[in-house]
């Protein structure tokens, strides 16, 4: 769903939290909220605002933001964040964060009920949030210029997709990890099935995604039993080629 929403507003098929670096935001901030002590979901949300912000300043140039400078920049600042965690858990004497690395690739094994509850929270603001703005996304993937001609402020609907799917990125990675590419291949999907019209892309993805991901965790409980894959090296290995497949067909 964040995945769709950005991809809207950015006008780009590859925009999603994991390139953007919305996502290693947010798992540094998980992280660095075990080791302080502090509820994870508030630093993830810190965490997830902040990475975004320096990946869209690094984009920025002669006042205008190039969306394939954000996604370059999105893949940098995710490397690098990606390495501070590894860095935090490699020098930290706690030995429940020497799993912090199995979750951070993916696992849906959630029993903490006060986390859940906030993931569900997070996810019932954001979805009709992202859904009640179906006219302005449809507006805004035509161009900004033909947004602002049908009475669309585009820079205000971007800063508010911004926000929203950071509270959501951040939300279901604390519960989740960090699974890669769901919200670049799921939209992709949808899309080619029913179309660019929001109205009808935002429900089927929100209901594809939680199918997909559901398969794809069957697939880590099986495809190597009685061993357990990793979520996210599933969905890699799945949306890593469809990333270099869109990639390769966005070039001009």
């Amino acid at each position: 769903m964040a995945g769709l929403a950005l991809q809207a507003v950015l006008r780009n098929p590859l925009a999603e939290p994991y390139l953007l670096g919305t996502s290693s935001g947010a798992g540094l901030g998980a992280v660095a909220g075990l080791l302080l002590g502090i509820f994870p979901p508030l630093t993830s949300f810190v965490g997830a605002v902040v990475s975004l912000w320096i990946v869209y300043r690094l984009a920025e140039k002669g006042g205008g933001v190039s969306t394939q400078s954000m996604i370059l920049s999105g893949v940098v600042v995710s490397m690098a964040l990606s390495a501070v965690i590894v860095f935090l858990v490699s020098i930290s004497s706690l030995e429940t964060l020497r799993g912090v690395l199995w979750w951070l690739w993916g696992s849906l094994e959630v029993y903490d009920l006060r986390l859940l509850a906030f993931v569900g929270g997070a996810v019932l603001l954001g979805v009709p949030s992202i859904f009640f703005l179906s006219r302005e996304l449809n507006a805004i993937s035509l161009g900004e210029e033909e947004a602002i001609h049908l009475g669309v402020d585009a820079e205000k609907i971007k800063k508010f997709i911004f926000l929203i799917t950071a509270l959501m990125t951040a939300a279901l990675i604390c519960a989740c990890g960090i699974i890669g590419f769901v919200g670049l291949i799921v939209p992709h999907a949808m899309r080619s099935l029913v179309g660019p019209d929001h109205k009808a892309l935002i429900p089927l993805s929100a209901l594809a995604g939680a199918a997909f991901l559901t398969a794809c965790d069957v697939l880590s409980r099986t495809v190597m039993a009685p061993y357990e894959v990793p979520i996210g090296v599933i969905t890699a290995a799945v949306g890593a080629p469809l990333f270099l497949f869109l990639m390769r067909r966005s070039r001009p």
